[in-house]
């Protein structure tokens, strides 16, 4: 009794379909139900990329090799046996490529803030493959939740200036879904920006008074002069 196949499925051996260049991947192409011998071949956008003969119902694996980002296109499997007309297919995977994250790059506006002062802090990796998770620091101790970026955009804090504390070493730190890809920002410290004494604008003023004082006596020093002069001749 000749029995035709289920359709196959195909699944990423290695659990995920989250790749990195040269990477080297398994693809299991697999019939529960069917009559051997089987023929399991592995396409690629429609392309054929392998062919398998199975003497049993045991999977057809294909290794594969990621060069480029054309080896993530769309996978498919089909499934024949001595019966089947045209053969079963798979459904179909898509492997995404992930890139490791660069250095991210602490930032603000300002170097300089003072007690009382709203400041802001930027944060951002310029590669790496999206969404990207960043947490802010400060010392060694977080000072935010994970702020999850899905375009190139930095994430951003805005911190309240309150006390001698606040302007301690901050850093920030990035991950994406690259395994084991971690990285931390720059040190960045706030300086003290050193107050104007109250006093300072008053003796501005009163030096211009001065200043306008004696330019005016300069000028209308020729006006007294000579009507005298000429009044004693």
């Amino acid at each position: 009794f000749l029995e035709m196949l289920s359709n196959p499925m195909l699944i990423p051996v290695q659990g995920t379909l989250n790749v990195v260049m040269n990477q080297n991947v398994t693809l299991s192409c697999h019939s529960d139900s069917g009559s051997p011998p089987v023929r399991y071949t592995l396409f690629k956008c429609s392309q054929k990329v392998s062919t398998l003969n199975m003497p049993d119902l045991t999977p057809g694996l294909f290794n594969l090799t990621i060069n480029s980002a054309s080896d993530v296109g769309e996978y498919k499997c089909k499934a024949e046996n001595n019966i089947s007309s045209g053969g079963k297919y798979s459904n179909s995977l898509n492997f995404t490529l992930i890139e490791p994250i660069s250095k991210p790059v602490l930032s603000s506006p300002t170097s300089q803030a003072k007690k009382g002062q709203n400041v802001t802090l930027f944060c951002l990796s310029e590669n790496g493959s999206l969404p990207i998770s960043y947490i802010f620091f400060k010392g060694r101790k977080s000072i935010s939740p994970p702020v999850k970026m899905r375009k190139r955009e930095a994430a951003v804090i805005f911190l309240f200036i309150n006390s001698p504390s606040d302007f301690g070493t901050y850093k920030c730190r990035a991950e994406n879904s690259f395994c084991n890809n971690t990285k931390y920002s720059n040190s960045f410290n706030f300086t003290l920006e050193e107050e104007r004494s109250h006093s300072q604008p008053l003796i501005i003023s009163l030096g211009l008074i001065l200043l306008l004082f004696v330019i005016g006596f300069a000028l209308a020093i020729p006006f007294f002069i000579i009507p005298s002069y000429k009044a004693s001749e």
